[in-house]
């Protein structure tokens, strides 16, 4: 069976998400919009959210915005599309760049489908921006590497084939999601170098995606190593700890963010 990811400090799936960024009238296709605002000054506010620190279960998020702020609207869909929240919080006068939190209170605890933020400044620009927060780890037995190797021993393969079950399925069971891709996140322990582990785990990250590539998979496969910057279990330097020696199998729509010690991955697709 699969398992959605936990958001709210996980040191895999922070969180994965889709982002629409609404246009300089403040429109999303085929959204309702709040009243418009001057093009030109629309185009020039930005408005991002923080994809690590949207928190399902605390129910709040982190906005930032590059103008002086005014507010923040947000509105809270389920995967239905039905409302489950839909509030206002006044920034007003709060310094561009600073950290505005938004919370809101779910009428259900229905989960939650899609995102919905407009930031306004204070000359009344706005922007929005939409985002989808699915993504599901997908439980799985791990392979065995033989050392300082990336290939896939044959004993091995009956793994990555009931793994190939279980990702087809959470598939089928989400299809109706939107384009979902399979991202691939190799990790290691603290033993070695810092640089002969992000490329270890890169490579076996890239072997796992190639497989399910072969095995048949049709949606998108991305892949990234990322050593040992995102130990599961927190270790000092030079610490054999096997449960840090790892790969994610991570469906989402959007990429996956982890909370690593700097690093900042960037996915290869698998051919």
């Amino acid at each position: 069976m699969w398992y959605r990811a936990k958001l709210s400090g996980c040191i895999l799936v922070l969180i994965a998400a889709t982002s629409a960024a609404f246009d300089a009238q403040g429109q999303a296709q085929g959204e309702d919009t709040p009243p418009a605002a001057s093009p030109e000054r629309a185009s020039k506010l930005d408005v991002v959210i923080d994809k690590s620190k949207v928190d399902l279960k605390e129910h709040r998020l982190e906005v930032k915005m590059n103008h002086v702020a005014a507010k923040v609207t947000i509105k809270v869909l389920d995967e239905s599309g039905a409302v489950l929240a839909e509030q206002e919080h006044d920034f007003a006068g709060v310094a561009a760049g600073s950290a505005l939190i938004v919370t809101w209170s779910p009428s259900t605890d229905a989960t939650v489908g899609r995102i919905e933020v407009f930031g306004y400044d204070q000359d009344g620009a706005y922007k929005g921006i939409a985002i989808t927060p699915w993504a599901i780890s997908i439980p799985h037995e791990e392979v065995n590497f033989r050392r300082d190797s990336a290939d896939i021993d044959d004993p091995e393969k009956p793994k990555l084939d009931a793994s190939f079950v279980k990702v087809t399925e959470a598939i089928l069971a989400h299809k109706d999601l939107g384009r979902i891709s399979l991202f691939i996140a190799g990790h290691t322990d603290s033993v070695g170098t810092s640089a002969y582990n992000l490329q270890l785990s890169r490579a076996r990250a890239q072997a796992i995606a190639g497989w399910f590539r072969k095995r048949g998979l049709k949606i998108p496969i991305a892949f990234e190593g990322f050593g040992e910057s995102a130990l599961l279990v927190k270790t000092a330097d030079e610490v054999d700890e096997p449960r840090n020696r790892r790969v994610d199998y991570i469906l989402s729509i959007d990429e996956p963010a982890f909370k690593t010690s700097g690093f900042r991955p960037s996915w290869k697709r698998a051919n």
